[in-house]
């Protein structure tokens, strides 16, 4: 039966979009990949977007459960510290939102079902 509930609990992904001040996205990238390298229960990924050309983008990081993000494995004193060096970054506070993941398609899931 935990198999079943486990095929129904959906992950999530928490999104952010921000701009940064002028030409401290870089920066913001080396914070943000210092950040999630901290992360373990229920970490599942990330990404970091650049709209080309500007200081603007949108962190995707998918967690196996929405309440993941707040445990203390994934909170550590390291990472506020580098949350804290990151929000100075920020022209204003980004817009953060959580997603339920409703379809995630692999390159091979992709490539298995073109092949049938």
């Amino acid at each position: 039966m935990s198999e079943f509930q486990d095929f129904l609990r959906r992950k999530v992904a928490y999104v952010a979009i921000g701009e940064f001040k002028p030409g401290k996205f870089k920066e913001a990238q080396t914070l943000f990949e210092k950040a999630v390298a901290t992360y373990k229960q229920g970490f599942q990924g990330a990404y970091l977007l650049q709209e080309p050309g500007t200081d603007k983008g949108i962190a995707i990081i998918f967690w196996e459960d929405i309440g993941d993000m707040d445990v203390s494995d994934n909170q550590t004193e390291a990472y506020q510290s580098i949350m804290n060096e990151m929000a100075t970054l920020f022209v204003k506070a980004p817009t953060t939102s959580f997603y339920e993941v409703s379809s995630a398609i692999r390159l091979e899931q992709l490539a298995e079902a073109l092949l049938r």
